[in-house]
């Protein structure tokens, strides 16, 4: 049987090989520690809950949804925008509910390139941006984050044809898989360089909410003019520990939301409505769960790069995200080491390339490990490297 040539150029997803290598051990009876995916361990708010408990007892909650999602949510979306950024969406131009941000991330480059198109995609980054871009035929080209640089784009170092030929710009700060931060000043170097090149700028940012010794992520959309030119991704999922519930928003340029509500409304039939009922009840719900997640990420935070530095590695102690972006020792590529901490103590760590060819040298670790967890595994590393010393 021959498959479409797009699905021959995709190579297979990173988080469902470390997925598949994860069950291999846990087959062979081995108990294994991952550092792996960024998916929360902490629980769903029980405030959060009750409202899917109370929406999902309501008839008109059993039947198919619209693609746009309720009213009431993208009201609540539109006001959780004002009190955390202080800024003011229109809810039914400006604001489109998603089954989780991956499915509009995944999309969106059909809505804004045509075959050949060019799409800058950072390296490192979430592998979506690139494999979106693929599927919708868009040519991609990469954008380096660089140690030297804080992980930002040297945007000016974009060759001018480029630029001129590029489509959209993805974003993501605080950053997957980095940890590295950016402030307003970044943000209105790249919309001045969007405007003057043309392109859509598209800021993914489920992560503002997890911060770091006081630090407080700034939204793209805060920056004046931004909106003539950017759209946001944001989620649920790392703010309120949803991600099981599929639930996040696009919001920003009203011309490129609109595309993606066209799109949307002839690829799927919308999010469940007691899920949106839940994602309401968290949009105007207190953000105490915040804080309290955030001071348990914190503290994880703290005793992982205190025992990575003891083990000689170098990292660096992220403001932002849910991710320490830790160098390996010399003598290893990323796979080889990522590879070698498997198969000898049964700890997963994901290798930087798996983010592209400039996360070679690096290692992700997340910290969405409960606390048992993250003993052992600290246990198992420094296992390993007293005996590699």
């Amino acid at each position: 049987m021959q498959l479409a040539d797009r699905l021959q150029d995709l190579p297979p997803y990173l988080f469902a090989e470390i997925s598949r290598k994860i069950a291999e051990k846990r087959a062979q009876g081995v108990e294994v520690v991952t550092f792996g995916i960024g998916d929360p361990d902490l629980p769903t708010p029980p405030h959060i809950l009750d409202a899917l408990k109370q929406a999902s007892d309501k008839p008109e909650n059993h039947r198919y949804p619209e693609s746009e999602g309720l009213p009431e949510l993208r009201q609540a979306i539109a006001e959780w925008y004002m009190r955390r950024f202080g800024i003011r969406l229109d809810p039914e131009r400006e604001v489109l509910p998603l089954i989780g941000s991956k499915e509009g991330i995944s999309h969106i480059a059909l809505c804004l390139c045509n075959p050949g198109d060019v799409a800058l995609v950072p390296d490192p980054g979430y592998p979506v941006y690139e494999f979106g871009a693929r599927l919708a035929g868009a040519r991609v080209e990469f954008v380096p984050l660089l140690a030297e640089n804080g992980f930002l784009p040297d945007l000016e170092f974009i060759p001018e044809e480029t630029a001129r030929a590029a489509k959209l710009l993805w974003l993501n700060y605080p950053n997957n898989p980095t940890g590295a931060v950016a402030d307003a000043s970044f943000f209105e170097k790249a919309v001045a360089w969007a405007k003057r090149y043309e392109v859509t700028l598209i800021h993914d940012a489920p992560y503002t909410e997890v911060a770091f010794d006081n630090y407080i992520p700034v939204s793209l959309l805060e920056i004046p003019g931004a909106r003539d030119v950017s759209v946001e991704f944001h989620s649920f999922s790392k703010s309120y520990n949803m991600t099981g519930w599929r639930i996040a928003m696009l919001c920003g340029n009203g011309v490129v939301v609109d595309a993606m509500r066209r799109l949307k409304s002839n690829i799927d039939s919308g999010i469940p409505q007691a899920i949106q009922e839940m994602a309401i009840a968290a949009a105007r719900g207190p953000r105490d769960v915040i804080a309290a997640n955030n001071a348990t990420y914190q503290r994880r935070r703290d005793r992982l790069v205190r025992a990575l530095r003891d083990m000689g590695l170098e990292v660096e102690s992220s403001r932002g995200s849910l991710y320490l972006w830790a160098r390996i020792p010399p003598g290893y590529d990323s796979k080889g080491f990522a590879t070698e901490l498997l198969d000898r103590v049964a700890v997963v760590v994901t290798p930087g390339t798996g983010y592209g060819s400039h996360g070679e040298g690096y290692v992700r670790l997340s910290l969405t490990i409960p606390d048992e967890s993250l003993e052992e595994g600290l246990r198992r590393l420094h296992e390993w490297a007293s005996v590699r010393a």
